[in-house]
């Protein structure tokens, strides 16, 4: 029997993928160590977000690394974008690259296949106050 072996081309694994409705469920019962959420697109607007901006610019890629060095590996660590399906983002595979490279155990994607307003927005998952 050959095995069969699947080239993986994307930064991220499918099980670091997470779903919205488990981040917002993160959000709305926070636990004892909450994870840090960061967005590393245009607009940060998911509740207790970090922003560092797209990520697709040196400077913000910097500024997402400078955050990070001041974490502990073994925290977990959800980047998000939401500015286009995955296929067209030109923001999440460098900040998840970064994460890796950064040797993050826990870190995971927000899985918004769409964008932020079709897979967040729509499902009123909480948002920063005035958005």
């Amino acid at each position: 029997m050959t095995a069969t072996f699947i080239r993986q081309t994307e930064p991220w694994t499918p099980a670091q993928l997470l779903e919205p409705s488990e981040l917002a469920a993160k959000i709305s019962h926070p636990a004892v160590n909450p994870p840090l959420i960061i967005c590393v697109g245009p607009s940060g607007l998911i509740k207790g977000s970090i922003e560092t901006g797209p990520a697709k610019d040196s400077q913000n890629l910097d500024s997402l690394k400078r955050l990070l060095q001041k974490q502990d590996p073994g925290k977990e660590v959800i980047i998000y974008c939401g500015c286009c399906p995955f296929e067209h983002c030109p923001n999440v595979r460098p900040a998840f690259t970064l994460l890796n490279e950064m040797h993050f155990t826990r870190a995971r994607l927000l899985n918004l296949s769409h964008n932020i307003k079709v897979d967040w927005i729509d499902h009123k998952y909480p948002v920063k106050e005035g958005n």
